[in-house]
């Protein structure tokens, strides 16, 4: 008989995570998964503290979810910047000496016609996607490394996209820097599971389609509306939080600690193309 054990394969008991975005969207899904698996610790940060999408309001309701074991703390910091990444890790220390798990989903995007995009536009989406990713890997891997063991290994995510592995827009919406900072953290995961991985942790790539949010409405209305997006999609539908979840969970737990450099598209299979009707 295998010597398998099932027992707790996809529980987080005790973990201690961070979300960067996680006030809203995917991150507010991840956070909100992570607690409920049993999360001793889920740090969530994005730009704002106060407002409808800030983290105040996310860790409150993150909070209220009953009977968990762990609890959300939030910590406001801009993960673009390397001195806010640096000010990050040192409020992290003040609760707690060690991290399980560090999700990179904070992005920015932006879209139109080729020629005249502006210049900033390009910077911002590289600062955040790309280099931010990069800083904020480099500066917890301590404490990261300070967790992870060869059976349950420390657990770096980037929440990518599927735009990273195809062309989607061009053209008057067309998102080529997105699309190319996004093939860019798809092989920038390849590279740092080389690096990290004797170092007991593990890099994995989540690449999400359409899922409604702040960052995806504004492109989804252009590209006609969430009842044709979902009609399109070989699933018929968009995604959900539970999907997102799912991947996250599953990524982090003790089901995945021999999975390193991986990339996983969440998006029902729209990549391949529009639904075919006959």
């Amino acid at each position: 008989m295998s010597e398998i054990n099932l027992d707790g394969i996809f529980s987080l008991n005790g973990k201690v995570a961070l979300v960067t975005g996680g006030s809203r969207g995917l991150g507010l899904h991840a956070a909100t998964a992570f607690l409920l698996s049993g999360a001793k610790t889920v740090f969530i940060t994005a730009r704002k503290a106060g407002g409808e999408q800030g983290i105040d309001q996310a860790v409150e309701r993150l909070n209220a979810l009953p009977n968990l074991p762990g609890r959300a703390i939030g910590i406001p910091a801009n993960v673009a910047n390397v001195d806010e990444i640096e000010r990050l890790v040192n409020k992290v220390k003040e609760y707690e000496s060690t991290l399980d798990i560090v999700i990179a989903n904070a992005g920015a995007t932006w879209g139109g016609p080729f020629e005249p995009t502006p210049d900033w536009s390009s910077r911002k989406i590289l600062d955040i996607n790309v280099r931010g990713v990069f800083n904020l890997v480099r500066l917890f891997t301590p404490m990261l490394a300070a967790s992870g063991s060869a059976n349950d290994p420390s657990r770096v995510v980037i929440v990518s996209s599927v735009a990273g592995t195809s062309v989607p827009h061009v053209g008057d919406h067309g998102t080529i820097m997105y699309s190319a900072s996004k093939a860019a953290a798809h092989h920038l995961a390849r590279n740092l599971a080389i690096e990290l991985g004797p170092r007991n942790i593990t890099t994995n790539t989540v690449a999400p389609g359409f899922f409604p949010s702040k960052l995806a409405n504004g492109l989804m209305e252009i590209l006609g509306g969430q009842d044709q997006l979902a009609a399109e999609n070989p699933r018929l539908r968009l995604g959900v939080p539970d999907d997102i979840a799912g991947v996250m969970v599953f990524l982090c737990s003790r089901a995945a600690s021999y999975i390193n450099g991986e990339y996983i598209s969440v998006d029902g299979g729209a990549r391949f193309g529009k639904l075919a009707r006959l």
